[in-house]
């Protein structure tokens, strides 16, 4: 395909996630409101920071009354699985110029990387996926925005939405997008691990039980494909 088909593929493939991201967007915005930040202290948070996870526990934190110093370390303990989606990432991305990486790696979020990852699994030679990473990327960026500035303008008008369960939509956005990916036993395997890791430390601080679900999820994945490697090895000698 070519540039322009890549990039309005990505804004095509990414729309699904943004049904699921825009409640996020529109509770973060009226939780912010209520909590006493101003509209342009809300709308920056969502333009620099550009995080949901983090974006809501930073909101937590300042009207809290805790220093920035505490802000920032939790903020980043919580966003560390980017780590985990820039290593992913890498090997696709790591030939492109520094003008395409910096932006690339400021929007690549859990809702992109899960579009993305998928489209680059797919060998088809394409020499343009970065543009495809690009369409999905921003389009998710322009949304989560619009999401926040409705999210203010509804925590003006209607008290009360972060209690409508809004944020539901995501978790079935990002079931029904994963479990198609899921084709061998390791990556199965990797998925259940991951959750029942998950939900046994679901009361650690700071989202710990996220990353650490995560690295449990990678180790039985590698191992058990590294096993399955050995043994077609070992039967063709």
């Amino acid at each position: 395909m070519s540039r322009s088909q890549e990039f309005l593929h990505g804004c095509r493939d990414i729309l699904p996630m943004i049904v699921g991201a825009v409640p996020f967007g529109i509770i973060f915005g009226t939780l912010s409101v209520g909590a006493g930040l101003t509209i342009w202290q809300t709308t920056g948070m969502s333009l620099l920071v550009f995080a949901g996870s983090a974006q809501f526990i930073a909101v937590t934190l300042i009207t809290g009354g805790v220093g920035a110093l505490v802000v920032l370390l939790t903020t980043f303990i919580v966003n560390l699985r980017h780590a985990l989606y820039s290593a992913a990432m890498q090997p696709f991305v790591r030939h492109l110029p520094s003008r395409w990486r910096v932006p690339l790696a400021f929007w690549l979020t859990d809702e992109a990387f899960a579009v993305i990852q998928h489209r680059y699994a797919r060998d088809d030679g394409s020499p343009h996926k970065h543009w495809f990473f690009l369409g999905a990327a921003l389009t998710m960026y322009l949304s989560w925005q619009l999401a926040t500035l409705a999210g203010i303008a509804f925590g003006q008008a209607v008290p009360n939405v972060a209690k409508w369960g809004l944020d539901f939509a995501m978790i079935a956005t990002f079931i029904g997008i994963a479990v198609p990916m899921i084709r061998t036993r390791p990556q199965l395997a990797s998925a259940l691990v991951a959750g029942v890791v998950a939900l046994l430390t679901w009361e650690l601080p700071y989202k710990l039980g996220l990353i650490a679900a995560a690295l449990a999820g990678i180790v039985v994945g590698v191992w058990l494909e590294q096993q399955a490697e050995r043994q077609v090895h070992e039967e063709a000698l």
